[in-house]
């Protein structure tokens, strides 16, 4: 499995010190089921991973930089409490965030991605978040504006699908693809925060 850096900050995908998901398997698989999410899309996804893997650390940066910077409530949150930038913060998060977009296209779906996406999704809320790269932040990053930034992401990683030539009607599977695992993983995210001994009141 290809990594955007040898060594990744933070980056724990496969460690046994990720817990197991408490989203079973059948329920991961009857979560496919109800996404629309085949064996089309991880055909595709694949595709899209040779597609995307030179331009991961362009694609974080027209999120963070060019889109979330922009947004004060969203930029708040890889900042400190008096909003002063954290630049070692951001750059360690940046390429864990570079590496998810490998690891949608190409990791299988399996036992231990579930488990990462656990994993990913408490380091959203205050039940991990800031641990991780021990900084001083906002507490927890809302459900509401994870679940809303997903479809800023789908529009704007059509373009970097469609940057190597193939054609109109793969990049639409590719989209689709991608599309289609962005709404298995918010599906999953939710897990935690709808867990009332974790993330209380995170919406």
């Amino acid at each position: 499995m290809q990594q955007v850096k040898e060594s990744i900050p933070g980056y724990t995908f496969g460690a046994k010190e990720v817990p197991t998901s408490p989203v079973s398997l059948q329920a991961l698989a009857q979560l496919k089921i109800s996404v629309g999410f085949t064996q089309d899309d991880v055909r595709y996804l694949a595709l899209a991973g040779d597609v995307l893997a030179d331009q991961t650390k362009v694609i974080v940066a027209h999120w963070r930089s060019g889109i979330i910077a922009s947004i004060p409530h969203l930029a708040r949150h890889s900042r400190d409490p008096d909003a002063q930038a954290l630049p070692e913060y951001l750059a360690r998060s940046n390429r864990r965030f570079e590496q998810w977009i490998l690891d949608t296209c190409r990791r299988p779906y399996d036992q231990d991605w579930l488990n990462y996406q656990q994993e990913i999704a408490l380091r959203h809320t205050s039940v991990k978040k800031n641990q991780t790269d021990q900084v001083k932040s906002t507490l927890y990053i809302p459900l509401r504006d994870i679940i809303a930034f997903v479809t800023v992401m789908n529009d704007t990683i059509k373009p970097y699908l469609g940057a190597k030539g193939h054609t109109a009607d793969d990049v639409e599977k590719m989209h689709k693809a991608w599309r289609n695992s962005m709404q298995l993983q918010i599906a999953l995210f939710a897990k935690p925060y709808s867990d009332s001994k974790l993330a209380l009141d995170e919406w």
